[in-house]
């Protein structure tokens, strides 16, 4: 088993190496539906502007190990994030949409690929394509690229080339895998932060401020006035003081009761 091999099996794969110690076609997604790689990509274009937040933010804010960036080798930026025990494919799919919509709630529907993909099952190909890997319609390359050079292939997001297999596994031995309460606890804060906002509550402020109008505007005119300019009192009573009040627009004030 090659160098490379063994890391993309240590963060990514599904599938063991063969009973003969060759390496098997690296699977993110195992027979159960089960997956231990999310990744997440944009494309058409390939803006690092707007997936490079999550890239930062998983660590910043969730306490995350950096996933690996790659490119796809048509036309994406992708992060491969590693997860230290599998989930199955729809949670997975899950994680990813709250990793979009905190992270890059802006990207349009039609640039986001996610692995795997809402309706991936297990006999199915929706799982994440194979990094490193030659395209055929073009003969460029996907690969895994370094934090700093991710930008530069917002145009070109591939390799002419393939890419060096020692330094492949280079890049990735230096990332680990999301524990599983690193995970936990990242999915509680995603919650939160997606969690509607509780209903406003009655204003319990209104009774005790109407009843000070009452206490403190012994006079007729000073009382009418309150009434009329409170926001808390129902408008119908606000304009029953108003006409009240009509014949005494020119400053005079009623007449006291005797």
């Amino acid at each position: 088993m090659s160098r490379l091999h063994a890391e993309l099996q240590r963060l990514y794969l599904s599938t063991p190496a063969t009973a003969d110690g060759a390496a098997a076609p690296v699977r993110s997604t195992d027979t159960a539906g089960q997956v231990r790689a999310l990744v997440l990509e944009l494309a058409r274009p390939a803006d690092w502007t707007l997936i490079g937040p999550v890239w930062r933010g998983v660590q910043s804010e969730l306490g995350w190990p950096a996933p690996a960036i790659a490119v796809s080798g048509t036309d994406g930026l992708q992060l491969w994030f590693s997860l230290a025990e599998p989930l199955p494919a729809p949670e997975a799919h899950a994680v990813l949409q709250a990793l979009r919509g905190r992270f890059m709630a802006d990207a349009p529907d039609r640039r986001v690929r996610c692995f795997p993909a809402a309706d991936a099952d297990p006999s199915s190909s929706l799982q994440a394509p194979r990094v490193p890997a030659e395209q055929e319609a073009t003969g460029n390359w996907s690969a895994f690229v370094a934090p700093d050079l991710a930008p530069v292939f917002a145009d070109t997001p591939w390799l002419d080339i393939p890419p060096s297999p020692e330094g492949q596994a280079e890049l990735l031995s230096r990332l680990r895998s999301i524990t599983p309460a690193e995970l936990a606890a990242a999915r509680e804060t995603l919650d939160r932060a997606t969690a509607p906002s509780p209903a406003p509550r009655p204003d319990q402020t209104a009774a005790p401020r109407q009843a000070a109008v009452v206490v403190e505007a012994l006079d007729p005119h000073a009382f009418l006035l309150q009434v009329m300019n409170n926001p808390t009192v129902d408008m119908a009573l606000r304009i029953d003081a108003a006409r009240a009040l009509l014949p005494f627009t020119t400053g005079s004030k009623p007449a006291a009761s005797a």
